[in-house]
C-alpha cells in the first residue's frame, strides 16, 4: 500500500520537490504545482498496473478525490476514507474496516496523499528531465527521480507530464525487488464540490463488515 499511496500523492500535489535540481524539470514541476495549488479539489480516475516478479501483472481501476485534508481512495480491493480527523481503511475481500485517527505527523500510508509528498522537502530525491516520447498516442515529457538514500526500497520513479498541458499522464515506481507500479491517469476533474459524507465510511452500506477501531 505504501507504493500505491506514493503514486497517488505524486499525482495529487506536485509540490515540495527538492530544489537546486535540473532546471528544465523544475520549470515543469513549478507549472504543475501552480496548477494544482489553484484547485479547491481534484478528482482523478486511473488504471493501476502492478507487476510482481514471477506473478505476472495485475490491473485495477481506481479513483481518488482530495479536498484539503479530506480524501477518498477507491481501488478494486480496498477503499480509504479520510475526513481530516478519522481514517477508515475498507479491506473489501476481508470484509473488514480499520479505523485510525488522522495524524499529520504520522508516518506511513495513513498520512494523506498530500502530506506524504513532504518527503521531497528533505531533498531525499534527485530529479532530471529525461526523454520526450509518445504514450497512448500523446507526447509526454518524463521526469525521473532517484533516491539519494542507498537503502531506499525504490530504485527510481518516473513522472510523465502531458507536454504543454500541465497535466500528469502517468506515474511509475520501480522497486529494487523488481516490482513495478504504473498509474495511468485517464481523467482529471478539478474544483468540484463534495459533501463531507464522501470522505466518511458509511457502515449502513456495508452491514456485513467487521470494524476494528484502532484509535487510542
Amino acid at each position: 500500500m505504501k507504493k500505491i499511496a506514493l503514486l497517488l500523492c505524486m499525482m495529487l500535489s506536485v509540490q515540495g520537490f527538492a530544489q537546486n535540481q535540473d532546471e528544465p524539470a523544475t520549470a515543469i514541476l513549478d507549472e504543475l504545482k501552480a496548477t494544482f495549488d489553484g484547485f479547491s479539489s481534484v478528482e482523478m480516475e486511473f488504471t493501476l498496473e502492478i507487476e510482481i516478479p514471477e506473478q505476472g501483472m495485475e490491473t485495477q481501476k481506481g479513483s481518488i478525490i482530495q479536498s484539503g485534508k479530506k480524501y477518498k481512495i477507491d481501488l478494486d480491493d480496498q477503499s480509504i476514507y479520510c475526513n481530516g480527523e478519522i481514517v477508515w481503511v475498507h479491506l473489501k475481500s476481508n470484509k473488514e474496516v480499520q479505523i485510525n485517527d488522522f495524524d499529520e505527523d504520522m508516518g506511513g500510508e495513513m498520512m494523506s496523499p498530500k502530506d506524504l509528498l513532504n518527503v521531497y522537502e528533505s531533498g531525499e530525491y534527485e530529479y532530471a528531465l529525461m526523454n520526450e516520447e509518445r504514450q497512448d498516442g500523446v507526447k509526454v515529457q518524463q521526469i525521473e527521480f532517484k533516491p539519494t538514500d542507498k537503502d531506499s526500497e525504490y530504485s527510481k520513479m518516473r513522472l510523465s507530464v502531458l507536454k504543454g498541458k500541465k497535466r500528469i499522464q502517468q506515474v511509475k515506481v520501480f522497486g529494487k525487488d523488481g516490482t513495478r507500479f504504473t498509474m495511468k491517469v485517464h481523467k482529471t476533474l478539478p474544483n468540484k464540490e463534495y459533501s463531507i459524507s464522501t470522505f466518511e465510511f458509511d457502515k449502513s452500506k456495508f452491514p456485513e463488515v467487521y470494524i476494528e477501531d484502532l484509535r487510542l
